[in-house]
């Protein structure tokens, strides 16, 4: 048996702009009271090939938790575009949600990312260098 059972995650604000902020409405209950606090994670994989450039975005505690039903919005930065390489900023990628008690994971939750630009002229005609304040990211669940 469980002690925490998440009950939903609701991706908000999406699509949007690939340099807004990450909004997770995320939904769960407690089944038996937990003394410490519960961390929750946003990692943003960066490449395929080279977990290097996976980036933190953002890491939270909540706590201590008693038996009950909770709700809260976990908001992000977005990732840091100079950190990831330009080839890889176009297409699809991974943003992975976790949670952790007394340093165990317990959950993980995977999305998709499709990062393309927001005008078909310039995902047809992609320019040389990447226009990031035209790129608009898609979550899929």
């Amino acid at each position: 048996m469980s002690a925490v059972n998440i009950t939903n995650v609701t991706v908000l604000d999406n699509p949007a702009p690939f340099l807004n902020a990450f909004q997770f409405e995320i939904s769960y209950e407690c089944l038996i009271p937990l003394k410490d606090d519960l961390e929750w994670k946003l990692t943003y994989v960066g490449s395929a090939e080279d977990e290097t450039y996976d980036q933190l975005l953002e890491s939270v505690l909540v706590g201590p938790v008693n038996v009950g039903n909770y709700r809260f919005v976990f908001e992000a930065d977005p990732p840091d575009p100079s950190k990831i390489h330009e080839g890889d900023i176009i297409g699809v990628t991974v943003l992975l949600l976790t949670c952790s008690y007394l340093g165990q994971e317990f959950v993980r939750v995977g999305y998709y990312v499709n990062n393309d630009y927001d005008d078909e002229q310039l995902r047809a005609e992609p320019p040389q260098k990447v226009l990031i304040d035209r790129v608009q990211r898609n979550i899929f669940g």
